[in-house]
């Protein structure tokens, strides 16, 4: 592939009048890729361009156009990623939360971080923007999480209820 002085001119007038890399690359031809042209106005330091009005620029080239779809045509998939393949009809709806268990949690006295220690429950009770935010403070037992057995058992799920979440 060449760069043309010819072909370089017409890259930058193209390029300052805003047209996107894909429709510059069409209008020089063949050997010219998008990538090519990406590549040559970084080279040459090109800034920022213009941006254009929708009318202001011609017609892209016809064998740039998107074909019409027919209206029997699947729908298109409506999410980008990695669920870029999930279809409309094929959306199954999720089971409802089981209600949330009762699970009563001791009145303790909550303490301030000055007055945490490695035994006590860390659970944050409040807003911890506000002056009146606390900690649980409950005794735990050592090497069991940081949290008193009341607050573990709404902060952790055991393995059954994950796989029962699964289903």
């Amino acid at each position: 592939m060449s760069w043309t002085d010819d072909r370089i001119e017409l890259l930058k007038k193209l390029w300052l009048e805003g047209w996107s890399a894909s429709r510059i690359a069409a209008e020089l031809g063949s050997p010219i890729t998008r990538n090519a042209v990406i590549g040559k106005v970084y080279r040459l330091g090109l800034s920022g361009r213009a941006k254009p009005q929708s009318r202001d620029l011609p017609d892209a080239p016809a064998h740039q156009k998107p074909a019409p779809r027919p209206p029997s045509a699947a729908r298109a998939p409506r999410f980008a990623g990695n669920a870029a393949l999930a279809l409309d009809s094929l959306e199954a709806e999720l089971p409802l939360p089981e209600a949330p268990r009762d699970i009563v949690v001791p009145i303790c006295e909550p303490v301030t971080i000055l007055e945490l220690r490695e035994s006590m429950c860390r659970w944050p009770i409040g807003d911890p923007a506000q002056s009146d935010f606390r900690f649980c403070g409950a005794k735990k037992l050592p090497g069991q999480g940081p949290y008193c057995a009341c607050h573990s058992a709404i902060a952790f799920q055991t393995v059954q209820e994950r796989r029962r979440d699964r289903r």
